[in-house]
Formats: structure tokens, C-alpha cells, sequence
């Protein structure tokens, strides 16, 4: 089941099913990835250009994102 958080400039996806744990994402912004809290996306924590960065680094596609029009 898709999770999806937004701040108004962009929306993140988090697809559960696809997710390997590799942690990158808590490693490279550790202030909006927090796998240890519910809900684990601060998206209020960074600019929308940081998490964007960030979610493209995800090895199994688990995140995405979409940007408001």
C-alpha cells in the first residue's frame, strides 16, 4: 500500500512492497528519513530540491516523487 507525504511543492511516494532497507535514505537525510518514527517522512525537515535529491538515490525505487503542478 503506497504512503504518500507532501509539502505542497512535492509529493513523496513510499511503496512498503519495494523497499530493501538499504538506509540510504536515512543516511543522506537523516532529518526527514526516520525509519524509527511514525510517520517516518518529516517532509517539513528539508527543502523540497534536498529530498528530491535524496529520493533519487534510492537502490530500489521504493521512493519517488511527484512535484505539484
Amino acid at each position: 500500500m503506497k504512503k504518500e507525504y507532501t509539502n505542497g511543492e512535492v509529493t513523496v511516494i513510499w511503496e512498503p512492497s519495494k523497499c530493501i532497507h538499504s538506509g540510504i535514505c536515512a543516511r543522506g537525510l537523516s532529518e526527514v528519513f526516520k525509519p524509527k518514527e511514525a510517520p517516518w517522512i518529516k517532509i517539513d525537515a528539508a527543502s523540497t530540491e534536498q529530498i528530491v535529491d535524496q529520493i533519487k538515490k534510492c537502490p530500489s525505487g521504493a521512493l519517488s516523487f511527484r512535484m505539484s503542478e
